[in-house]
């Protein structure tokens, strides 16, 4: 490359640096979960007065990018440009169109929640460094709420309903594990009685929540076709008719359920789907024995891995199964939570499972355990730990740029970790035991309805009570977690990317196969895709084939 193309490189290098420095400031509590702890002690600014500058700067930043022509850049820089110019629209498209601050009642109580875990979840740093950092979160958190009651405008009534289910959540969060994850600091006594102003302005937010904002929660929480097609392109580089996307979910889904029916009529030809089903979910763990089963499915899943080779592994922090942060628990049954890319201490990793509500009835218990069978717990420690999130974080040192460690595509490493279920069962994974396809079909069958219902919600009209008999009717989940899967889907539209993710993994796979004859190794391409990034999967395509191409094409 000439000499313009290294001047164009590093002034793309060097704005690329400014925005992402500009994007930390805005966001501190994204900031300390990279690793970065300049922030540590700022809280977010909540107030719509804020919104008009960080519009116009993400608009100077979009046109300074856009005046970079793409072909004096190195290859990997050129992507990353396409990238962030999406991404940039994304953020403006939340600032200006979907706005969070006047629709999303949970957005602030959820907001200051993480703000607090951050701080307290790794030990990167003394405990009286962080509690000090804390106590400043902690002291801007009731105008935090302020603003919220100032600035929440007409939301959904589902959006208020899901603020007023998390709010018991937070407020033990604050009331007993902040304190508790300081205890024997110095600060500890100051830490617990600024968590406590903190409980009482979310007992005050809950009294608005309950008393005002729910009475005249009438807005509409669908974001609408033009909004959603927007939201594709920023999130994925995705321009596709939403009717073929639905036709694609629809058809995975018939799939799944045509391989269900199949799997479940090898265990007992003569027993209806649903009696089969509740035969695995009467095998389920006991509540009190979930984390340690999940610890010790663990190992099983990743010696698989290695002992055939899919992927390298490479050495990382340790690993954990806990309990999910309070927060988090109303919507999500399991998560992982892996350091950020700069942190330098305190890098231990995160398998979140969600326990049962002790306020639910017994029966409502019973319910949500029968997603956790030894055979569900194993598809998911392959989606969450091995060869899924947690081998994609241990690979973020082989990303080619910066950009990539911060940013993520949701189709990419949510499709990779979904991807990795399907690819684990081909390989071999649970031949030996009828009632692992039977776990990961089930699975496969809740990311389908994910892709059915969010575009169905946001975009054709679906009622809310229609989406959970979706989930309960055709991916054959208890009432709790259709309720629970439901409720997401009213905040979250694009939580189809899973089986969208997957499906463009699949067809890059066969692809690269069909072009390669017999030099296609599957171990390659999986390291060369977990190389490249968490780049939106065109991009990836772009990379692996050459040309960006119809990512969706062979599916219609």
């Amino acid at each position: 490359m000439g000499a313009w193309g290294m001047i164009d490189n590093a002034h793309f290098n060097a704005l690329v640096e400014r925005y992402h420095a500009a994007r930390f400031e805005r966001r501190p509590t994204y900031a300390t979960s990279l690793g970065l702890h300049a922030h540590d002690h700022r809280l977010e600014d909540f107030s719509l007065s804020a919104v008009p500058g960080e519009v116009a700067e993400l608009e100077d930043f979009r046109d300074a990018l856009a005046a970079i022509a793409p072909p004096t850049l190195d290859t990997a820089l050129a992507a990353d440009r396409t990238w962030l110019l999406a991404v940039i629209d994304g953020e403006l498209q939340g600032l200006t169109e979907l706005r969070p601050l006047e629709r999303d009642p949970d957005y602030y109580s959820s907001q200051i929640t993480a703000s607090a875990f951050s701080l307290i979840n790794r030990a990167f740093a003394p405990p009286e460094v962080r509690a000090a950092a804390l106590l400043s979160r902690l002291a801007l958190m009731p105008a935090a709420l302020e603003h919220a009651r100032a600035n929440l405008a007409n939301p959904a009534r589902v959006l208020t309903e899901i603020a007023l289910d998390q709010l018991a959540g937070n407020r033990s969060f604050f009331r007993q594990d902040v304190p508790a994850a300081f205890a024997g600091c110095a600060l500890q006594a100051e830490v617990a009685a600024a968590c406590s102003r903190v409980d009482e302005s979310l007992a005050e937010y809950g009294r608005f929540l309950a008393d005002e904002l729910l009475p005249r929660s009438t807005g509409e929480f669908a974001i609408g076709e033009a909004a959603y097609r927007r939201k594709l392109y920023a999130d994925e580089l995705l321009d596709v008719p939403l009717e073929r996307l639905r036709a694609l979910g629809e058809a995975d889904l018939r799939r799944n359920q045509a391989a269900l029916q199949a799997a479940a009529a090898e265990i007992d030809p003569l027993a209806p789907l649903a009696e089969v089903l509740g035969r695995l979910a009467a095998t389920h763990v006991a509540p009190e024995a979930l984390l340690d089963t999940t610890w010790q499915l663990l190992d099983g899943v990743k010696a698989f891995v290695q002992e055939r080779g899919l992927l390298a592994i490479p050495d990382g922090p340790p690993l954990h199964v806990v309990e999910t942060p309070p927060f988090m628990r109303a919507t999500t049954s399991a998560a992982m939570d892996t350091p950020g890319p700069f942190e330098t201490a305190g890098t231990d990793a995160y398998f979140y499972v969600t326990l049962p509500n002790p306020a639910w009835s017994a029966a409502e218990r019973e319910s949500y355990m029968g997603q956790w069978t030894r055979p569900l717990i194993a598809n998911l420690a392959v989606h969450e730990a091995y060869p899924g999130h947690y081998v994609q974080f241990l690979r973020m040192a082989d990303f080619p740029t910066a950009s990539r460690r911060v940013l993520w595509s949701p189709s990419n490493v949510e499709g990779w970790a979904h991807y990795c279920e399907q690819m684990m069962w081909e390989e071999g994974f649970g031949a030996d035991d009828p009632w692992h396809r039977v776990a990961q079909l089930q699975d496969a069958l809740l990311r389908n309805a994910r892709l059915v219902v969010g575009l169905a919600l946001h975009t054709g009209g679906m009622t809310l009570e229609a989406a959970r008999s979706f989930f309960e009717q055709e991916a054959y989940l208890s009432p709790p977690t259709a309720k629970a899967e439901a409720w997401r889907g009213a905040s979250d539209p694009t939580y189809g990317y899973y089986t969208l993710g997957k499906l463009m993994l699949l067809q890059l796979r066969d692809d690269l196969r069909a072009r390669q004859g017999d030099a296609f190794k599957l171990a390659d391409f999986h390291d060369a895709f977990v190389r490249l990034g968490p780049l939106p999967l065109p991009l990836v395509r772009e990379a692996l084939v050459g040309e960006r191409g119809e990512p969706l094409l062979a599916l219609a």
